[in-house]
């Protein structure tokens, strides 16, 4: 009897629920699918984010076929990006083998800075909008060069948090780019956005499994819900008041981010 539900079925389950999610919302996956496997199926933290680096690059490979085809990727802000990111994943991925990842020092640092990511997501999507607004004017005349170096700069921010946590694209990235550059239109900072977390989820994720952090069937099972769960979220997130649903998420985020941190 304790075994009618296969473990396999429930992942697959999981990633379906996350890839609706992140259908209806565009969140990055990394915000729900590292605790949930946390905290509900008990996976030690640093197999949590290395597996969903893969998890979410395979993801993004799909969203950045559909973006590319609709000419909504921005190749120069990709490199930007990917100028501060790759080298600081690449440094985070040498200073994280130093360490035991299976040991309770680091479990205790990765779950500590998810929680703290999860929190900040979770204002970039209760107050986006208005950071957005507060600070127009005074980025509006920033001139070319400045914001391509803090670009790179969120690049390299991206990179380190992203590596360590899964977490750090998606909401925050976002809007710190529509800062950045006020006359790009949404649609294309946001396909940019995707595209940049390939090759950086892909590196991060290689990483990890170098060190020995990505289990390979819980990440197929959790591709195989996922694909037809985003494509659902997505034909979801026609018909639903994106206010409602990003208020749902940020507080399902802090609620998490709270038990990470207790």
């Amino acid at each position: 009897m304790e075994h009618l539900v296969s473990p396999d079925l429930v992942y697959a389950i999981s990633g379906f629920c996350v890839g609706l999610l992140v259908g209806m919302t565009g969140v990055g996956g990394g915000s729900l699918m590292t605790p949930l496997l946390i905290l509900l199926f008990g996976v030690h933290p640093s197999t949590a984010v290395g597996t969903d680096l893969l998890f979410a690059a395979s993801t993004k490979a799909t969203g950045t076929i559909v973006h590319a085809a609709a000419r909504t990727v921005d190749w120069m802000l990709v490199r930007l990006l990917a100028i501060g990111s790759m080298p600081a994943s690449i440094a985070t991925l040498v200073l994280l083998s130093r360490f035991d990842l299976n040991g309770a020092v680091a479990q205790h640092a990765i779950t500590v800075t998810l929680g703290s990511v999860l929190f900040l997501t979770a204002l970039f999507l209760i107050a986006g909008k208005s950071i957005r607004i507060r600070y127009a004017d005074r980025l509006r005349n920033l001139d070319a060069r400045t914001a391509r170096l803090l670009t790179i700069a969120l690049g390299l921010t991206m990179g380190v948090l992203v590596t360590i946590t899964s977490v750090g694209a998606g909401a925050i990235g976002v809007t710190v780019l529509l800062l950045l550059h006020p006359k790009m239109a949404a649609g294309r900072i946001v396909g940019s956005d995707i595209a940049h977390g390939v090759p950086l989820t892909v590196l991060a994720g290689a990483g990890h499994w170098y060190l020995g952090s990505v289990d390979w069937t819980l990440l197929g099972n959790l591709l195989i819900g996922s694909l037809p769960g985003i494509v659902f979220g997505s034909y979801l997130a026609t018909r639903a008041r994106d206010a409602f649903v990003r208020m749902t998420l940020a507080g399902i985020l802090v609620i998490v981010g709270v038990r990470l941190l207790a």
